[in-house]
């Protein structure tokens, strides 16, 4: 019961420390101040978890937990959550805290799949499965913001044709102006990126661990990957070329194209996958 506690306390951590890099992210593109406190005392309650799981595995054995991979794992990416809460507190460094716990989530996620391997059959089976869980519930919850950003920017499109052709009337005022719609689009993007990438992570963890036959190149794993890319350049246009209006709200609409692909053909293509 002790043990299915622990990993229980692993999972919860592992759930806050993607929260976390999503504000961070929100701060990393948009300078946002707000999620930056957030997702620091979010990350304040990862380290705390940590911390009770360290001390009590120092307690339980009597020995320093860094006598295997397993354990040296789960140090490391205590000492990484350490040093991301003292720079974020120092405030000298603003971005170091959002790759420090990019990386931080991933040895998190590894040594959190770790343990539940030797875990007993049945208790590991359905620790891995709820990690997998996890996984499919933040790429649909990328989907949908990536679903609702194209919708805003298809809504752009006819108000910008609406008004270019002069066509007032009840449509042009029920939408929404040209600037919130262009933001609302880029929000949702803002917001589904950094889900996707979390939710790749566990989804490749996972995959590593449990197909023996797991290829880098399955169609659904090169596929969403190219999802992330296609979206983080919409980021990149958006933010360092500031391009605005049409152009990018065709990108938008070219990088949904993009994901509707990847779920549905190449969905059906791998090898793998729980949509196959």
């Amino acid at each position: 019961m002790i043990g299915l506690d622990l990993n229980r306390l692993n999972e919860a951590a592992v759930i806050i420390y993607a929260c976390c890099v999503l504000f961070y992210f929100i701060d990393f593109v948009h300078t946002n101040r707000r999620a930056s406190k957030i997702a620091f005392w979010l990350l304040s309650i990862v380290w705390l978890l940590q911390t009770i799981f360290l001390f009590y595995e120092m307690a339980v054995f009597g020995t320093f937990p860094i006598l295997n991979i397993v354990e040296g794992l789960y140090f490391y990416t205590w000492v990484l959550v350490t040093l991301s809460l003292v720079l974020n507190w120092m405030q000298k460094a603003d971005f170091i805290p959002f790759f420090t716990s990019v990386l931080g989530f991933i040895m998190l996620a590894l040594h959190t799949f770790a343990i539940s391997q030797n875990q007993p059959g049945q208790l590991s089976e359905q620790l891995i499965s709820e990690l997998s869980i996890i996984h499919i519930t933040m790429a649909i919850l990328s989907y949908g913001a990536f679903s609702l950003s194209f919708v805003f920017s298809m809504l752009y499109l006819l108000q910008y044709r609406l008004l270019k052709k002069k066509q007032w009337g009840k449509k042009l005022i029920r939408i929404n102006d040209l600037s919130t719609l262009d933001h609302m689009a880029y929000l949702l993007n803002v917001t589904g990126v950094p889900m996707l990438l979390l939710s790749l992570i566990l989804g490749s963890i996972w995959a590593f661990i449990k197909v023996p036959d797991f290829q880098w190149y399955d169609p659904k794993v090169t596929g969403s990957f190219g999802v992330i890319i296609v979206y983080s350049i919409y980021l990149y246009i958006k933010i360092v070329k500031d391009q605005q209006g049409k152009p990018i709200a065709l990108w938008n609409a070219a990088a949904f194209l993009v994901l509707l692909i990847n779920f549905f053909l190449f969905g059906s293509l791998s090898r793998f996958h729980v949509y196959s």
